[in-house]
């Protein structure tokens, strides 16, 4: 889709006199007009690139709008597309390649504008087309890793080393380049790629403010970097809105934003850093300036994906509630707020007072928790972001995430999404977002476990996979792994690899151990340094030991795989002819081989399914106890296990079972929330029936009558009388003749009467 109008997409998209190809620079054309007094003729884009570049707006506009009266169409298209009529200048380029179909660079100047304008897809063939005709031509490679770097993929790397071995003058590939290796935590090889852009022309811009970054990074001061800017161009906002763009990678989003605003204080017409700062303010939970923000890139012709779906998130907020109750604040959907609050807000509260004793600290603001029934409202919070994975995100102390309704059932677990996402906020504080990517996230999904054995993910076949081929990153570089992966898998093995290293340092070193280093981090302390100091090792050394440690759990899964995936086929035939003996004794033997896969197409569901036709209910217990200790998510399963608990006369763990489904998928489930509610109050769990009971009234039950006297029951049995009489008026108020709700009123006035 292309977006019409506005100015600039993002630092990554101006147009660069680097990129000017020869046939255009060459073309001279009759025009006269001036320049601050001084006449000048036969103008090039080549001219008025370097006047924008230098600041000189008033006469780059005239020598753009000069451009448009060029016989040559190319010619034409760059002065529109100067004075920023974007339509014009793309019907100019269509023409031009018509008139030159051989003529490569006028593809790639096409392909820059409609990757400016938020074209990617047809960017990305026009310069696969520039590449057909010349397939040396290095501002092509240029344009395919701009398009590669939107969407963090690896190849961008690729295509900008083309670039510079195409052409080692190029400045803009090694400006690319020292970007890409900054995203990729790479600060020493991003300087030496900016100082390879200046050596070619002091005036490399981006050059420059990649040198900022990195200083700002590091805790310096970038002000040298910025005063060369200003020196070449005195109002060079994007130099400022990618120093931010860095900021934000690094999660430092306070100071991200300050940096947009001096790129707009500079330049009030880049409606590319309106838009960002739009985006980033609403990710620390604003909602008017944000507004503002994206309302005017959008009303200036802005209208990027980011930017039209941040203003369709924000208006989408009027149907949420919030609820504010000291150190937590919850944003819930109107639709499903009174059945997730209770729970949401129990974990959170939880997660922070586990939190706080564990790391030794409190915040000192509360936390935002922002849960969202439509995944794609959620996928806007985390657009522009990499490796994030696809359930939660957490912006400073605000967290967004999926709600399980807007997730297939059993496909993921809230619960342990949020108790990471928990971690995220103290970690990112007690280091001041300095601590790098690897260890926050391998120490969140470390706490999953922490918190409950049977949360976090276990490991996936991908993930096997990735150890049989030795994919797994030394620790020192694991950070590039989250970023632009490599291969499919590799954000996923990343995630599994950083917790089972924090796994490790603590089963070795201790606790305490991981505290120290999230200390050291917020010193500014590399991982490499962290190990050595921390742990008494060098990171090649550590990384021959966890690797014997982690094989020592998992090797014979990883060994086994390819015998696995076998005998799991012939599990799956020997239960469509439902021979049942074969059945269990293949299930065992699947089991055995990869005991941590509770994912589709299990062992432990396929041995409970036998045992049952073979009338052990036991023995199908058994398994699905197994299955459901090891992080089992499937709904249908754990309610088959409590209902076979139940048989066996074991109403707590059947209870238990329940209620590990409201962690994972407690919404459009009534009569699971009414059984619970059943069991609880029949163990005297008079909180845990109440909130059960309250699900299925807040779920709007057929039988209205029947759940308000079930939850005032519970109150009442909870010695909440006022309460049971509400909830008992309501129920009359359903049915005036339901008679239990009328027998248990009278005892409430009598149990009155006789205080």
């Amino acid at each position: 889709m292309t977006w019409q109008g506005g100015r600039q997409a993002s630092w990554r998209t101006r147009v660069c006199a680097a990129m000017m190809p020869a046939p255009i620079l060459v073309v001279a054309f009759v025009v006269v007009f001036v320049f601050g007094g001084v006449a000048a003729s036969a103008a090039t884009p080549g001219d008025c690139q370097a006047l924008r570049k230098h600041g000189h707006r008033t006469e780059a506009q005239a020598c753009y709008d000069s451009l448009t009266q060029s016989r040559e169409p190319a010619v034409r298209a760059e002065g529109f597309w100067g004075l920023e009529n974007y339509q014009q200048a793309n019907v100019e380029f269509r023409t031009a390649v018509a008139q030159t179909p051989t003529n490569a660079n006028y593809r790639v100047r096409w392909g820059r504008l409609l990757h400016e304008r938020f074209n990617n897809n047809d960017a990305e063939n026009l310069f696969k087309e520039a590449l057909e005709i010349d397939a040396k031509n290095a501002p092509a490679y240029v344009g395919m890793a701009l398009v590669s770097a939107d969407g963090f993929d690896s190849k961008a790397v690729e295509w900008a080393a083309k670039a510079i071995e195409l052409d080692p003058k190029l400045v803009e590939a090694y400006e690319e380049m020292a970007t890409l290796v900054l995203e990729d935590s790479q600060p020493d090889k991003a300087v030496a790629e900016a100082d390879e852009a200046l050596k070619i022309s002091p005036e490399a811009l981006d050059a420059m403010a990649i040198h900022a970054a990195v200083e700002l990074l590091a805790d310096r001061s970038p002000d040298e970097w910025f005063a060369k800017m200003r020196r070449v161009n005195p109002v060079y906002g994007e130099g400022y809105a990618l120093v931010a763009y860095h900021l934000v990678l690094n999660r430092r989003y306070k100071d991200g934003i300050t940096y947009y605003r001096k790129a707009i204080e500079l330049d009030p017409q880049l409606w590319s850093a309106h838009s960002q700062l739009g985006i980033n303010l609403m990710r620390l939970g604003q909602e008017d300036e944000p507004r503002q923000q994206l309302t005017m890139s959008y009303d200036n012709g802005y209208r990027d994906a980011a930017t039209v779906n941040s203003l369709r998130l924000l208006d989408s907020y009027k149907n949420f509630v919030t609820y504010k109750d000291g150190n937590t604040i919850l944003r819930l959907n109107k639709k499903e707020a009174d059945l997730l609050h209770p729970y949401v807000e129990e974990v959170a509260k939880r997660a922070i007072a586990t939190y706080e004793k564990k790391y030794k600290m409190k915040l000192d603001v509360p936390v935002q928790v922002e849960v969202y029934p439509d995944h794609e409202d959620f996928a806007v919070r985390t657009m522009g972001m990499p490796g994030l994975g696809a359930l939660g995100v957490t912006f400073d102390d605000v967290i967004a995430m999926d709600s399980p309704s807007g997730r297939e059932p059993g496909s993921f677990h809230w619960g342990s999404t949020l108790w990471h996402e928990m971690s995220h906020v103290f970690i990112l504080t007690a280091t001041n977002y300095r601590v790098p990517r690897w260890f926050t996230e391998g120490l969140a999904v470390h706490e999953e476990t922490e918190a409950s054995p049977e949360w976090g993910d276990r490991i996936t076949p991908d993930i096997v996979v990735a150890l049989a081929d030795k994919k797994l990153l030394p620790v020192a570089d694991l950070d590039r792994g989250f970023i632009r992966p490599d291969y499919p898998a590799q954000v996923i093995v990343s995630y599994f690899q950083a917790g089972r290293i924090c796994d490790y340092i603590q089963s070795r070193w201790g606790a305490d151990k991981l505290l120290d280093m999230v200390h050291a981090f917020a010193q500014q302390t590399t991982t490499a340094e962290v190990i050595q100091k921390d742990l008494g090792m060098a990171p090649e050394e550590f990384d021959k030991q966890f690797m014997a440690w982690l094989d020592q759990s998992v090797g014979k899964t990883v060994a086994s795989f390819d015998e696995w995936h076998k005998d799991l086929k012939s599990l799956v035939e020997m239960a469509k002819i439902r021979n049942y003996d074969e059945m269990i004794k293949q299930g065992e033997e699947v089991r055995r081989l990869y005991p941590d896969y509770v994912y589709d197409g299990n062992a432990y569901e396929f041995l409970a399914e036998a045992h049952l036709a073979k009338g052990d209910k036991k023995a199908a217990a058994a398994a699905l106890t197994d299955y459901e200790k090891l992080g089992g998510r499937s709904p249908g399963a754990l309610k088959q296990l409590a209902a076979l608990e139940e048989e066996l006369g074991q109403p707590k763990e059947a209870a238990a079972t329940l209620d590990r489904l409201n962690y994972i998928y407690p919404v459009n489930d009534e009569e699971m929330h009414r059984h619970l509610g059943d069991l609880w109050l029949a163990q005297n769990n008079f909180p845990g029936a109440i909130r059960e009971y309250n699900a299925v009234v807040v779920s709007h039950p057929l039988d209205q009558a029947s759940a308000q006297y079930n939850l005032a029951h519970a109150y009442f049995a909870a010695g909440q009388r006022d309460q049971a009489e509400e909830h008992l008026l309501a129920a009359l108020e359903a049915a005036p003749g339901y008679r239990p709700a009328q027998k248990l009123l009278l005892e409430i006035k009598d149990a009155e009467k006789g205080q």
